[in-house]
């Protein structure tokens, strides 16, 4: 097994050139993001606030992504009956990294109106709430309040990766990969209710600046199994993974670490289950899609291929402890995607 530092000192993220002050993963994002001593400009920044709702039968999923120059919030309705996904986004240009908040744990409150559509993110004590509404979805519109609910005893994934080639380079990554979920979204005449024992939220805060070229792989489910709350976070593709992962079994809240774990498709198909495999054979995993995704965008100065699934995660894992626990048909999704921004 690969070295997992754990960081477990608080500290600010950056030296005052910029470097790391330390790498490796933590159950809590103990690492204040620092901003005034990053160490590239504006236009290199990349910052995001993504979060994703699901259940058996539908989810959604809202995200603001700023990269300096230019900011897209969107959002995504998924349909899990009817194996749909819908979604609509919109752009603000040069917004030089000011959007987001510098905390992924204070209270703070993001509001991005347009005349396309309106949406909050929020954070208020335990909970974290999103809000939509948009009159124009689908000619029915779309409108509601899901409120996530944050555990503090829970871990969570976080991890702060460098890069061998420039130490000015970063990656620092919150997952919270398992919040209950209750709410509502109105779709033209139809309801949609959130259940905080069926419907979970998924956070992705990240912050960074990498290279140009950039290609990462990425996975996550939860659900309830044999009455115990069990979530996982995958994938690799940022930086300098040789003094951590982000791979991390949770059982009951408590993150349970794992080494490498590799993504096992067929050119990238999301219409065909992936397997993933991990070098200390304690996670062995089949992901079998419900709703397959592919995307490609080429604007010259950006250019995005996205291979993307939702789906029923089946298999093994196994704890600290030696103990497995079998796992069917959970809800989660994974994704490979190839970036120039």
């Amino acid at each position: 097994m690969g070295e997992q530092n754990e960081i477990t000192i608080p500290s600010g993220l950056f030296n005052k050139d910029g470097s790391l002050v330390q790498r490796g993963w933590a159950r809590k994002p103990i690492l204040s993001y620092n901003k005034e001593d990053i160490g590239k400009g504006w236009s290199r920044i990349k910052e995001w606030d993504h979060f994703s709702v699901l259940n058996n039968q539908f989810g959604f999923q809202l995200t603001i992504g700023d990269i300096g120059y230019l900011t897209q919030m969107s959002y995504v309705w998924l349909d899990f009956e009817k194996n749909e996904r819908e979604g609509k986004g919109q752009f603000k240009f040069f917004t030089k990294s000011k959007l987001l908040p510098l905390s992924s744990l204070e209270d703070y409150s993001i509001e991005f109106p347009s005349k396309k559509f309106c949406a909050i993110i929020e954070k208020k004590g335990k909970q974290r709430i999103i809000t939509i509404d948009d009159p124009t979805f689908l000619d029915k519109g779309i409108k509601g309040t899901i409120i996530l609910d944050d555990k503090p005893e829970w871990d969570n994934t976080v991890v702060a990766t460098g890069y061998k080639d420039d130490p000015r380079l970063f990656y620092y990554n919150h997952k919270i990969n398992m919040m209950p979920a209750e709410g509502s979204l109105q779709i033209g005449e139809k309801e949609y209710s959130f259940k905080p024992d069926t419907s979970f939220g998924l956070m992705d805060w990240g912050r960074g600046i990498w290279p140009y070229h950039t290609h990462w792989l990425w996975g996550s489910a939860c659900g309830i199994v044999n009455g115990v709350p069990v979530a996982f976070n995958i994938g690799y593709g940022f930086g300098d993974l040789s003094t951590h992962t982000e791979n991390i079994i949770f059982y009951d809240g408590k993150a349970h670490k794992i080494d490498e774990v590799t993504f096992h498709h067929e050119d990238r198909d999301p219409t065909k289950p992936w397997k993933f495999t991990s070098n200390d054979d304690r996670f062995n995993m089949v992901l079998t899609p419900l709703i397959p995704h592919k995307e490609k965008l080429n604007f010259g100065l950006i250019y995005l291929n996205s291979s993307l699934l939702h789906g029923l995660y089946t298999g093994d894992i196994i704890l600290d402890n030696g103990e497995k626990i079998h796992i069917k048909d959970i809800l989660g999704h994974a994704e490979d995607i190839f970036w120039r921004w």
